[in-house]
Protein backbone atom coordinates (compact mmCIF):
# COMPACT_ATOMS: atom_id res chain seq x y z
CA UNK A 1 0.00 0.00 0.00
CA UNK A 2 1.32 3.41 -0.98
CA UNK A 3 1.70 6.22 1.57
CA UNK A 4 -0.99 8.30 -0.13
CA UNK A 5 -3.43 5.42 0.36
CA UNK A 6 -2.66 5.29 4.09
CA UNK A 7 -3.17 9.06 4.39
CA UNK A 8 -6.41 8.82 2.40
CA UNK A 9 -7.61 6.00 4.67
CA UNK A 10 -6.81 8.09 7.74
CA UNK A 11 -8.73 11.00 6.19
CA UNK A 12 -11.76 8.75 5.63
CA UNK A 13 -11.66 7.47 9.22
CA UNK A 14 -11.35 11.00 10.62
CA UNK A 15 -14.15 12.21 8.32
CA UNK A 16 -16.41 9.46 9.68
CA UNK A 17 -15.61 10.43 13.27
CA UNK A 18 -16.13 14.08 12.32
CA UNK A 19 -19.61 13.33 10.97
CA UNK A 20 -20.72 11.66 14.19
CA UNK A 21 -19.26 14.40 16.38
CA UNK A 22 -20.71 17.12 14.15
CA UNK A 23 -24.16 15.57 14.43
CA UNK A 24 -23.81 15.63 18.21
CA UNK A 25 -22.41 19.17 18.07
CA UNK A 26 -25.27 20.75 16.10
CA UNK A 27 -27.86 19.67 18.66
CA UNK A 28 -29.40 22.78 20.14
CA UNK A 29 -27.22 25.39 18.41
CA UNK A 30 -27.34 27.21 15.09
CA UNK A 31 -25.67 25.26 12.26
CA UNK A 32 -23.79 28.35 11.08
CA UNK A 33 -22.40 28.97 14.57
CA UNK A 34 -21.35 25.31 14.74
CA UNK A 35 -19.54 25.75 11.42
CA UNK A 36 -17.77 28.84 12.72
CA UNK A 37 -16.61 27.03 15.87
CA UNK A 38 -15.34 24.08 13.83
CA UNK A 39 -13.52 26.44 11.47
CA UNK A 40 -11.87 28.30 14.34
CA UNK A 41 -10.66 25.02 15.84
CA UNK A 42 -9.21 23.92 12.49
CA UNK A 43 -7.54 27.32 11.99
CA UNK A 44 -5.97 27.37 15.45
CA UNK A 45 -4.87 23.72 15.30
CA UNK A 46 -3.24 24.09 11.88
CA UNK A 47 -1.55 27.35 12.85
CA UNK A 48 -0.07 25.74 15.96
CA UNK A 49 1.02 22.67 13.97
CA UNK A 50 2.76 24.79 11.34
CA UNK A 51 4.42 26.96 13.99
CA UNK A 52 5.62 23.90 15.92
CA UNK A 53 7.11 22.39 12.75
CA UNK A 54 8.65 25.68 11.61
CA UNK A 55 6.59 25.54 8.42
CA UNK A 56 4.70 28.83 8.80
CA UNK A 57 6.80 31.33 6.90
CA UNK A 58 5.14 34.64 6.07
CA UNK A 59 7.55 35.35 3.21
CA UNK A 60 6.49 32.11 1.58
CA UNK A 61 2.84 33.15 1.87
CA UNK A 62 3.59 36.54 0.30
CA UNK A 63 5.32 34.94 -2.68
CA UNK A 64 2.59 32.44 -3.62
CA UNK A 65 1.95 32.32 -7.37
CA UNK A 66 -1.22 34.26 -8.22
CA UNK A 67 -3.02 31.28 -9.87
CA UNK A 68 -2.34 29.14 -6.78
CA UNK A 69 -3.56 31.87 -4.47
CA UNK A 70 -6.78 32.37 -6.47
CA UNK A 71 -7.43 28.62 -6.61
CA UNK A 72 -6.87 28.26 -2.85
CA UNK A 73 -9.11 31.21 -2.01
CA UNK A 74 -11.93 29.89 -4.18
CA UNK A 75 -11.36 26.40 -2.76
CA UNK A 76 -11.64 27.86 0.73
CA UNK A 77 -14.92 29.55 -0.17
CA UNK A 78 -16.23 26.28 -1.60
CA UNK A 79 -15.14 24.45 1.57
CA UNK A 80 -16.94 26.99 3.73
CA UNK A 81 -20.08 26.66 1.65
CA UNK A 82 -19.86 22.89 1.81
CA UNK A 83 -19.48 22.93 5.59
CA UNK A 84 -22.43 25.31 6.01
CA UNK A 85 -24.64 23.07 3.89
CA UNK A 86 -23.38 19.91 5.61
CA UNK A 87 -24.00 21.20 9.13
CA UNK A 88 -27.50 22.37 8.19
CA UNK A 89 -28.23 18.97 6.64
CA UNK A 90 -26.99 17.29 9.85
CA UNK A 91 -29.41 19.39 11.87
CA UNK A 92 -32.31 18.36 9.67
CA UNK A 93 -31.54 14.73 8.89
CA UNK A 94 -29.92 11.57 10.19
CA UNK A 95 -26.14 11.41 9.86
CA UNK A 96 -26.43 7.90 8.37
CA UNK A 97 -28.24 9.41 5.37
CA UNK A 98 -26.63 12.86 5.21
CA UNK A 99 -23.05 11.56 5.04
CA UNK A 100 -23.58 9.27 2.02
CA UNK A 101 -25.10 12.14 0.05
CA UNK A 102 -22.18 14.35 1.07
CA UNK A 103 -19.78 11.64 -0.07
CA UNK A 104 -21.28 11.79 -3.55
CA UNK A 105 -18.55 14.41 -3.83
CA UNK A 106 -16.26 11.46 -4.55
CA UNK A 107 -18.29 10.67 -7.65
CA UNK A 108 -18.35 14.32 -8.69
CA UNK A 109 -14.58 14.64 -8.14
CA UNK A 110 -13.95 11.66 -10.42
CA UNK A 111 -16.09 13.18 -13.18
CA UNK A 112 -14.64 16.68 -12.73
CA UNK A 113 -11.10 15.27 -12.64
CA UNK A 114 -11.69 13.75 -16.07
CA UNK A 115 -13.53 16.75 -17.53
CA UNK A 116 -11.51 19.62 -16.01
CA UNK A 117 -8.07 18.14 -15.41
CA UNK A 118 -7.84 15.60 -18.22
CA UNK A 119 -7.36 12.68 -15.84
CA UNK A 120 -8.17 9.19 -17.05
CA UNK A 121 -10.22 6.42 -15.47
CA UNK A 122 -10.19 2.82 -16.60
CA UNK A 123 -13.39 0.88 -17.21
CA UNK A 124 -12.88 -0.62 -13.75
CA UNK A 125 -12.48 2.89 -12.32
CA UNK A 126 -15.72 4.08 -13.93
CA UNK A 127 -17.48 0.97 -12.66
CA UNK A 128 -16.30 1.85 -9.16
CA UNK A 129 -17.58 5.42 -9.53
CA UNK A 130 -20.99 4.16 -10.68
CA UNK A 131 -21.10 1.66 -7.81
CA UNK A 132 -20.28 4.41 -5.29
CA UNK A 133 -23.12 6.51 -6.67
CA UNK A 134 -25.54 3.60 -6.48
CA UNK A 135 -24.35 2.71 -2.96
CA UNK A 136 -24.84 6.27 -1.73
CA UNK A 137 -28.31 6.38 -3.24
CA UNK A 138 -29.26 3.05 -1.65
CA UNK A 139 -28.16 4.26 1.80
CA UNK A 140 -29.48 7.82 1.58
CA UNK A 141 -32.91 7.42 0.03
CA UNK A 142 -35.67 5.17 1.36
Amino acid sequence: MAMWQLWAGAAALLAAITAILAKLGVQGIDANLATLLRTLVVTIALTLLLLANGELQWLQLKSLPRPSLIALVVSGLATGGSWLCYFRALQLGPVSRVAPIDKLSVVLVAVLGVVCLGEQLSVRGWLGVVMMAIGAALVAWP
